[in-house]
C-alpha cells in the first residue's frame, strides 16, 4: 500500500466548502495512518494542470455539494483517465437530483414519502398562494421542504402550519431554483452507509439521529452537542435488517459505486421510507459514516484503503 500515493480532493466552491475541507483533513490523516502517501488538493482552476503534471495513482473525492456530487468533477477525472474512489459521473447525476432518485426507487417498489417538485418560476407565474394551497391539499401537513439538489440539509425545513409555508419556501429557494416538498414522516431517522467489497455492497450498522430541536438541519449536523447519535441505531432486528436492505437496494438501483449513505425514516408501523442518498458522505467529527465504520469495528483508513485498491484495479 505504501507504494501508492493518492490525492484527496476537498474544498471546492459549493456552500459546503468548509465541511468538505474538514472531511478531507480527516480522511487524509486516516489514509496516512494506513500507510499511504497522501496530498490534499483543492478542487480549483489548477486541478487539471496538477492531474497532468503530478498525476496521482488514484484520487479520493471528498467534495460535498455542487460539482463534487453532481458528476462534474467525476467527468473531469474520467476524461483524464485518473482512477478515483466514488460513484461514476452518470450515476452521480442521477443521485444528486433528489426527485430523480426518489422516482427511480419508487418505480422499483421502495417506499418514499409522497412528493411534489416545484420550480421557482411556477410560483411567480401562477401565484404563490394558490400553488401552496394545492400542495397542502394534496400532501397535507406537516411537510418537509428541501432544495431538489444539494446536501448538508441546507435550506431544508419542516413546516407544520400553513402560515409558515411562504417564509419556508423563500428560505429553501435561497439554495436552489426548485423546491422538493415531501410529506413529513414521523419516526426514527437513520443513516445507513454502504461500502462495496469483494462480495458486493454491504450495509454498515445504521446510525440513529436524534436532533435536539427535532430537525436534523445544517446546524444540528455540524455543531457538536446539538444532536445525539446512536451507532448502531436502537432498532429491533427486523427494522435494522430492513434499513440495511433499503440502503443496499438504493446503492444498486442507482448504480452507485464504492461508498454511499442512504438517509431513511423508520415509521412507527415499521415501514422504512427512503429520503435521499449521498454519493460523497461527510467524514467530519460529527459525520455519520465514521460512526458507522467504528460501530462495524473497522477504521476509516482501512475502509478507504480498500476502496483505493478497488479503484486501482478497475
Amino acid at each position: 500500500m505504501s507504494d501508492h500515493w493518492v490525492a484527496v480532493l476537498s474544498g471546492g466552491l459549493s456552500h459546503e466548502r468548509e465541511v468538505s475541507l474538514r472531511s478531507g483533513r480527516r480522511l487524509s490523516a486516516a489514509l496516512r495512518s494506513a500507510g499511504l502517501v497522501v496530498e490534499e488538493w483543492d478542487a480549483d482552476a489548477q486541478l487539471l494542470t496538477r492531474l497532468r503534471e503530478h498525476r496521482p495513482d488514484a484520487v479520493v473525492v471528498a467534495l460535498h455539494g455542487g460539482e463534487g456530487e453532481n458528476g462534474s468533477v467525476q467527468t473531469v477525472l474520467e476524461l483524464v483517465g485518473v482512477p478515483f474512489v466514488g460513484t461514476d459521473s452518470r450515476a452521480c447525476r442521477r443521485a444528486w437530483d433528489k426527485p430523480t432518485a426518489k422516482a427511480e426507487l419508487a418505480r422499483a417498489g421502495l417506499a418514499t414519502p409522497e412528493w411534489a417538485v416545484l420550480p421557482h418560476a411556477t410560483f411567480r407565474e401562477l401565484g404563490a398562494q394558490p400553488v401552496l394551497d394545492a400542495m397542502v391539499d394534496q400532501l397535507g401537513l406537516p411537510l418537509m421542504l428541501k432544495p431538489d439538489q444539494g446536501g448538508s440539509a441546507l435550506g431544508a425545513q419542516v413546516v407544520r402550519e400553513a402560515a409558515e409555508l411562504p417564509a419556508a419556501m423563500v428560505g429553501c429557494l435561497a439554495y436552489g431554483d426548485t423546491v422538493l416538498a415531501e410529506r413529513y414522516v414521523e419516526g426514527v431517522e437513520v443513516a445507513v452507509a454502504v461500502v462495496d467489497g469483494p462480495d458486493g455492497p454491504r450495509a454498515l450498522p445504521p446510525v440513529e439521529i436524534v436532533p435536539e430541536n427535532g430537525v436534523y438541519d445544517y446546524t444540528a449536523r455540524y455543531t457538536a452537542g446539538l444532536t445525539d447519535f446512536h451507532a448502531p441505531a436502537r432498532l429491533d432486528e427486523k427494522a435494522a435488517q430492513a434499513v440495511g436492505e433499503l440502503a443496499v437496494s438504493a446503492h444498486r438501483l442507482l448504480g452507485l459505486r464504492d461508498v454511499s449513505r442512504t438517509d431513511a425514516i423508520v415509521a412507527p408501523d415499521g415501514t422504512v421510507y427512503f429520503l435521499e442518498v449521498n454519493v460523497s458522505p461527510g467524514l467530519t467529527e460529527t459525520s455519520l459514516l465514521p460512526m458507522a465504520v467504528e460501530a462495524a469495528g473497522q477504521s476509516l483508513g482501512e475502509i478507504y484503503a480498500g476502496l483505493i485498491e478497488r479503484a486501482l484495479a478497475r
